[in-house]
């Protein structure tokens, strides 16, 4: 899978969109055999599918509401697999012997529960040993070597969540590892953190954007003291002012994975702050609220998805909720693969009454981008507490003046509400400190729940 993933990607763009088609047909075949949901679904299409905009658009509160009918294997049962993982000390040992089971927190409304066979793990693999190569020169992988190649992932842990999942699958599987491999609780007391991290020592180490922040003050305040070769941030969107300031407090490059659990790897960051696609592996559409394509340049509504990897739950144009703007423009990195920014998720937009008829939304980008460029906030939350009220839960950085801080942040917002002709929005402090999800994730905005 290395070798294949690292020759596809070297071929260039058209050998990447020609493995990509092989593989579509392919698993659109395989689909329409051995799933009772994607045969009906498809009836009537044409026998091969190398273009999945003929398709039709699946999300996860249908494939988890007729999930019995989804998976190609017939062994796997929604009410076998939920008691599988109401069993925590089952995370990462194999379902029916050969799947591994991930979850989702659920942040936006539905549960997700889903099955990936050892193809998707195959994949997985390779690619990451072929994006670590690309990454780092000849002499840091040498220093890895010599080094034991020790990697710490900072997770959500009490949970099948796919990191940890994955992560103690490998450590069943492969017990000497635990040398070279620790997972971190991503709840666990940051002194506590700090001190594992200290005593291990990791050459590589990955965890969510507002963790590293957190672990970079940590760094910088001299308590945190690691020599890394490469730092990973997952999960959660990394602005490239604090991919910067990551980079300064490790003295290491910081390279942004973007994924999900339904994708596994989907794009890869580069020097210049984009990610850019695999699209060998997985295709990913940019779409309006309507699920037509947006061009690029312009923000999506939400994202397609098509993992191409895994075969028993099929995940083919399937709706993630992310907000994404595609480079128009190559990528100045020199990377001919797809570039992109994420812009968070459809279902963190907020949205106000307008001072008049109508409704303005504010994308959470716009908001994280004011907070993010005052100095001295360590993370921050922005919760909506009803329909013109907004509640900032801020961590000031070490040594910065709280109140100096609150006052740039206050005043940023506002600016930003006023611009939209949303002055009539009120915008208050709480002493709350900003509060992680199930997941271990940081929302950087928390709007009303969908009534």
């Amino acid at each position: 899978m290395w070798w294949d993933a690292r020759r596809t990607h070297r071929k260039g763009p058209e050998a990447v969109r020609s493995r990509q088609q092989e593989r579509l047909a392919e698993l659109v075949v395989f689909a329409r055999t051995n799933s009772p949901y994607y045969r009906r679904l498809y009836h009537g299409l044409p026998e091969r599918i190398e273009d999945v905009t003929a398709l039709p658009v699946t999300d996860k509160r249908a494939l988890m509401a007729a999930f019995d009918e989804v998976v190609t294997d017939p062994e796997v049962t929604r009410a076998a697999v939920e008691e599988f993982v109401a069993d925590p000390a089952r995370i990462g040992e194999r379902f029916a012997g050969k799947y591994l089971v991930a979850t989702t927190a659920g942040t936006t409304g539905t549960r997700g529960v889903f099955v990936l066979d050892d193809r998707y793990r195959a994949v997985a693999s390779g690619l990451m040993a072929r994006l670590s190569a690309d990454w780092l020169p000849a002499r840091e992988v040498v220093r890895l070597v010599l080094r034991g190649g020790r990697f710490a992932a900072v997770v959500a842990t009490g949970g099948h969540f796919l990191a940890v999942a994955t992560s103690t699958r490998e450590l069943r599987e492969r017990p000497r590892r635990r040398r070279r491999l620790r997972i971190l609780p991503v709840h666990r007391p940051l002194p506590e953190l700090v001190a594992e991290l200290n005593a291990f020592d990791p050459l590589l180490f990955g965890a969510y954007a507002s963790v590293l922040r957190l672990l970079a003050s940590e760094q910088r305040a001299g308590r945190l003291r690691l020599r890394p070769v490469l730092v990973l941030s997952t999960a959660e969107g990394l602005p490239p002012e604090e991919r910067i300031r990551l980079e300064r407090a490790f003295a290491a490059p910081v390279r942004e994975v973007y994924g999900c659990t339904e994708s596994g790897y989907a794009a890869s960051g580069c020097a210049q702050g984009w990610l850019h696609l695999i699209g060998d592996w997985v295709i990913l559409e940019p779409v309006d609220a309507e699920h037509r394509p947006v061009p690029s340049g312009t923000v999506s509504h939400t994202v397609l998805l098509t993992n191409l990897a895994n075969r028993v739950l099929p995940i083919i144009r399937y709706d993630v909720g992310d907000r994404v703007l595609v480079k128009p423009e190559p990528c100045a990195c020199g990377n001919p693969a797809p570039a992109l920014h994420v812009q968070g998720r459809a279902s963190d937009v907020l949205t106000f009454p307008a001072d008049g008829p109508g409704r303005v939304t504010v994308p959470p980008l716009a908001l994280g981008t004011v907070v993010d460029r005052v100095p001295g906030v360590e993370l921050f939350q922005v919760v909506q507490t009803g329909p013109t009220g907004l509640r900032v839960r801020l961590h000031p950085a070490a040594g910065a003046d709280p109140e100096q801080v609150w006052t740039a942040v206050l005043s940023g917002i506002t600016g930003l509400l006023g611009d939209l002709g949303l002055a009539h929005v009120t915008v208050q402090r709480t002493a709350e400190a900003p509060q992680q999800g199930p997941g271990g994730k940081y929302r950087t905005v928390v709007p009303l729940p969908a009534s």
